[in-house]
């Protein structure tokens, strides 16, 4: 049986999981920016805190939460419940290699950062892409709540269709 371990990302994580980034980026497309300089993209400076998944002490997997910029799930979330921006996050960059995916290291990386966002009084919320089905059905069977759709806009005035998701109540 493969020892799965989910844990806070350290920066001796930058080198796998930046490759892990790359491998889901040509088996997925996802992400659909990011890819060009995926160190950078892992360590943005809105990162709050993010986390690992390894599979037998290789990185597969990550998520992280960030600071609010002007995502339109923000805006969604704060119009809805009238939480303020500062008791909102977002849960972004998760992703899980294909080889990994059938030893729940996405369910638990989310979970992971479910637990953070309860113990720092912050309400999560996300976009996806439509064309992300497997991450959406994740979402929902976690209990995570649609509250719209929007453009995931990227890159140079590109952008995608997206559904915009809450966490469950803590």
């Amino acid at each position: 049986m493969k020892s799965v371990i989910v844990r806070p990302f350290e920066d001796t994580d930058l080198a796998g999981a930046a490759s892990a980034l790359v491998e889901v980026h040509t088996t997925d497309g996802y992400p659909v920016e990011g890819v060009d300089h995926p160190e950078e993209w892992l360590r943005s400076t809105d990162v709050i805190a993010a986390w690992v998944g390894q599979l037998d002490g290789t990185t597969v997997g990550h998520v992280a939460i960030m600071r609010p910029r002007g995502e339109d799930a923000v805006s969604l979330w704060m119009q809805q419940s009238g939480d303020r921006e500062d008791q909102v996050a977002v849960l972004a960059r998760l992703f899980v290699v294909k080889e990994a995916r059938k030893h729940a290291v996405g369910e638990r990386l989310m979970q992971a950062a479910m637990s953070y966002g309860s113990e720092h009084g912050l309400r999560l919320v996300l976009d996806v892409m439509t064309k992300d089905s497997a991450a959406i059905r994740l979402y929902e069977r976690l209990g995570w709540r649609e509250i719209g759709r929007a453009p995931h806009h990227y890159g140079n005035g590109q952008s995608i269709d997206a559904v915009c998701y809450v966490a469950p109540s803590p």
